[in-house]
């Protein structure tokens, strides 16, 4: 077992949303990409010798990384554990909390979701259990 495969056997948190998010990323990587690099891989055979096919080359790396990605997402799916909101105790910060942060220089104020390391994106207002901010928060 390889170290990045050892954090994903312990719990992952996942919002419903954040849960079904992964399971549509297998899903696409299951029926469109595994077909695209399929037929990467039966063109670049077209051309001949293998020893000096770099077409061939990439698309069997691209191939290893799509199932690298699926094994990896399934891993976490089969780890998953949902964060229900009705669930959530209002009145402490979990995972699966909303919560406004203020700027004590700016008084700018922004608003976070508390979501497990997987599902966790700044951009998107989402930030993770175990980033700095987050494990103060809680």
């Amino acid at each position: 077992m390889i170290e990045g495969e050892r954090v994903l056997e312990k719990n992952i948190f996942f919002t419903p949303e954040g849960l079904e998010k992964i399971e549509n990323e297998i899903e696409y990587l299951k029926t469109v990409r595994r077909k695209e690099v399929s037929e990467r891989i039966k063109v670049a055979l077209g051309y001949g010798d293998l020893s000096e096919n770099s077409e061939y080359d990439e698309a069997k790396n691209e191939q290893a990384q799509v199932e690298e990605r699926i094994a990896k997402l399934e891993m976490m799916v089969r780890n998953a554990k949902i964060i229900d909101e009705k669930d959530l105790n209002t009145d402490v910060v979990n995972i699966g909390s909303s919560v406004k942060v203020r700027e004590l220089d700016t008084m700018e104020e922004d608003e976070y979701t508390i979501v497990g390391s997987a599902e966790a994106d700044p951009l998107e207002g989402k930030i993770s259990n175990e980033s700095p901010v987050g494990s103060k928060l809680i």
